[in-house]
């Protein structure tokens, strides 16, 4: 009897290695032109336990974004990780963004930044850099989807590329 139950285990354990979720690295940024506020915005998408992870391995604090228990540091923390690690380029020099807000959606926190007095006929590229979570995970990839005037351009940013570009 003991044989049969061992023999099952073994014929079965194959079958659980695959059960377990598997977990992407993955955030998702769109970056729009407003005409009508003359501005760059854009929004990114970062899984929250990730973000959690990233700025307890960096910074060494543990964080409680998306609960109840989060608190003005750890907001103050997500918005100076976003800033060492998520830059924008406007006709090739770096732009300063406001970090407008954030909020949460599940499992995601969802980050609205913009680029302020941007006048599209002086507007001739943007240029994303997105290094988001690639500092602890190789794997990470950072989607990027910009729309300025008309023009569409997408991005697959991973460790060793990390900026994307849309030329106008």
């Amino acid at each position: 009897m003991k044989l049969i139950r061992t023999a099952v285990l073994f014929m079965l354990l194959p079958l659980f290695a695959f059960t377990g979720a598997h977990k992407f690295y993955i955030s998702v940024t769109n970056v729009d032109y407003s005409e009508k506020d003359e501005s760059v915005q854009i929004i990114t998408r970062v899984f929250i336990d990730d973000m959690n992870a990233v700025l307890k391995e960096r910074y060494g604090i543990i964080t409680n974004l998306g609960t109840k228990k989060e608190s003005t540091l750890d907001k103050e923390y997500l918005e100076k990780y976003l800033r060492a690690k998520f830059l924008v380029e406007i006709n090739g020099a770096t732009a300063k963004y406001d970090f407008i807000r954030h909020k949460y959606d599940t499992d995601m926190v969802i980050c609205y930044l913009e680029v302020p007095n941007v006048p599209l006929k002086t507007l001739k590229q943007i240029g994303i850099v997105n290094e988001i979570l690639t500092d602890i995970y190789d794997d990470q990839q950072n989607v990027v989807h910009m729309k300025v005037n008309g023009k569409k351009k997408s991005h697959v940013l991973i460790k060793s590329h990390i900026k994307g570009m849309l030329n106008l």
